[in-house]
């Protein structure tokens, strides 16, 4: 008889046994031969050394299938046990990762995808459009897609300190408090696509960092996804800086929307002419998201093309009006 530690690594051993031990009861049931001992994240193997040779394979193809779509069933678990691997593929070629509860994520729009293969082929992407048209989330999940490979060592999001009509100076709490409502949309498409724990192990460890953009000040980024949304908030000379942090093995995808600019002057937004001076820079893309894309409610694209049209003819006027005074000057 052979005894055989088994260190659980990269796994949850609550998911990995199941609610009440049910996927533990069932690796039993499948191995008799073995006595199964599970104390936290060491699993105590005992029996013929050829068995449990057979056992941990099968383990390593649970503990995989966990780790790339987040669950597993019990009907995945007895699968796996009898054939050592599950029965057909779950995926597709749009879907990214697999978050919580084993929800694919995947692209759903043209520009989702081309979004999906410029990540791949280039180290900067611009990619601008209306609310709601998945720019953020879809470049989230290509970075936890990356961070669950190791092929980066962190994700680091960041957002100008712009307010949208609020004021920060007037919300409760320290820095920290203030900016977390701020940053909210952030955490909540990590909360989509990670476990709890292990999001809130990769917060406290600082795998994963979400920070205002004026905290990049300084700091070479390299080995990570650097995401920078609601770009069109930040200054020319914001956007240099930010995009000058860029290190070895980094990634930087720039998120913004032009016609929804907080700032007090509008006109002193970089992203437009960020976006020019660096076209045809080869490793740049440009993505231009529009209401084709809209993921949100029916009724967002509607609200938003009728905000478009009420802009154009307040331009229009506008520009009739300054006419006129000019004409009016010159006589």
């Amino acid at each position: 008889m052979t005894e055989r530690i088994y260190y659980l690594e990269g796994v949850d051993p609550l998911q990995l046994y199941g609610i009440n031990n049910m996927h533990f009861t069932l690796m039993q049931k499948f191995f008799p031969q073995l006595r199964l001992t599970g104390r936290g994240s060491e699993l105590k193997i005992t029996g013929p050394e050829i068995v449990i040779d057979q056992f941990i394979i099968r383990l390593e193809s649970i503990i995989s299938n966990i780790q790339r779509y987040n669950t597993i069933s019990i009907e995945d678990v007895e699968n796996i046990m009898m054939d050592g691997q599950l029965l057909g593929e779950k995926e597709d070629a749009d879907t990214i990762i697999f978050g919580n509860n084993g929800k694919a994520i995947k692209a759903l729009t043209p520009n989702q995808r081309e979004l999906i293969d410029s990540f791949a082929a280039n180290d900067l992407i611009f990619a601008t459009g209306q609310a709601g048209t998945g720019k953020t989330y879809t470049a989230i999940a290509l970075a936890v897609k990356l961070l669950k490979s190791k092929t980066i060592k962190r994700i680091i999001l960041t957002r100008p300190a712009v307010e949208a009509g609020e004021r920060l100076g007037f919300l409760p709490g320290d820095m920290k408090d203030k900016l977390d409502p701020y940053l909210q949309p952030l955490f909540d498409a990590l909360r989509d696509m990670l476990p709890p724990k292990k999001l809130f192990t990769y917060m406290e460890d600082e795998t994963i960092q979400i920070a205002p953009l004026a905290y990049m000040r300084g700091r070479t980024l390299d080995h990570a996804v650097v995401i920078l949304d609601e770009a069109q908030n930040a200054s020319l000379s914001q956007l240099k800086m930010f995009l000058t942090r860029m290190g070895k093995n980094a990634k930087f995808v720039v998120t913004g929307d032009i016609t929804q600019i907080d700032l007090p002057v509008k006109s002193s937004s970089g992203l437009s002419s960020a976006m020019k001076m660096l076209k045809g820079i080869e490793g740049v893309t440009i993505i231009e998201f529009d209401h084709r894309d809209n993921m949100r409610h029916p009724l967002v694209k509607k609200i938003v093309e009728t905000f478009e049209i009420f802009e154009e003819k307040k331009r229009a006027y506008k520009n009739i009006e300054d006419k006129t005074n000019k004409n009016e000057s010159g006589n």
